[in-house]
């Protein structure tokens, strides 16, 4: 996929914003009917097609939630979304949501916002109704790097972090909110080369002034466990956002 960034500098708010701008409407709220549920946790359409998985550690009662949304890559699965982060949920109570892309790839990616930020709308409503939460972050790699870093920064006043594992870019039509950004980079990466997507994001997100950390390795389109050891031990060392 050919890397695609706007020019430096932060896209104002526009007016009516919604899905097509990659504007959610959901907002986290107290828990109207507290869940149970704990594990892996299936979210199904009206049509009985997978809308999400959620990975719940127990016990819900042990107090709440840092819930991160998982974008998997593309031609990728819900359940390659919830692998990214899945051993580390139980040590750092973490509430995965891993979105199923409604195309081969993510809406905005695909041809324009909609589908995917309205299921996204929908699953968030049923886990914020379910579940506390007292910090909510995005993530994802490739192009679910692309659409977490996209989809954040245009929702920085709902995701206080983001994850991006090997992005090939980003392109938000409105920004919102002040989200802190950790990148992680493949030197040798041959799928998204690391000089115009990692380093250049990097650049294009420092200019208007976003906080970055930046993490580069000696491989290639990938994300070595180290590397989110050290974007966990990053997201540790951040507030965390109270709903």
């Amino acid at each position: 996929m050919t890397p695609v960034v706007e020019e430096p500098g932060r896209p104002h708010s526009a007016p009516e914003e919604n899905a097509a701008h990659g504007r959610l409407n959901v907002r986290p709220q107290p828990p109207l009917q507290p869940a149970t549920r704990t594990g892996l946790v299936s979210v199904a359409g009206p049509d009985g097609d997978l809308q999400a998985l959620i990975l719940v550690p127990e016990p819900v009662t042990a107090g709440p939630y840092h819930l991160i949304v998982v974008f998997h890559g593309a031609g990728g699965s819900a359940q390659q979304g919830v692998g990214l982060l899945r051993e580390h949920a139980a040590e750092h109570r973490l509430l995965l949501v891993a979105p199923q892309s409604s195309g081969a790839t993510w809406d905005f990616i695909g041809g324009g916002f909609g589908p995917d930020v309205r299921r996204l709308d929908r699953v968030l409503a049923e886990v914020f109704a379910g579940y506390p939460v007292d910090r909510i972050s995005v993530g994802g790699f490739s192009d679910g790097a692309s659409y977490a870093l996209t989809l954040g920064l245009a929702n920085g006043d709902v995701f206080g972090d983001i994850l991006a594992f090997s992005p090939g870019f980003a392109a938000p039509l409105v920004s919102h909110g002040e989200p802190r950004v950790f990148i992680s980079h493949g030197a040798g990466d041959q799928v998204l080369p690391v000089d115009r997507c990692g380093r250049y994001l990097v650049e294009w997100l420092r200019q208007p002034g976003y906080d970055v950390t930046y993490e580069e390795f000696p491989g290639g389109h990938d994300v070595p466990a180290g590397i989110v050891a050290r974007a966990l031990d990053w997201l540790g060392k951040g507030e965390a956002r109270h709903p």
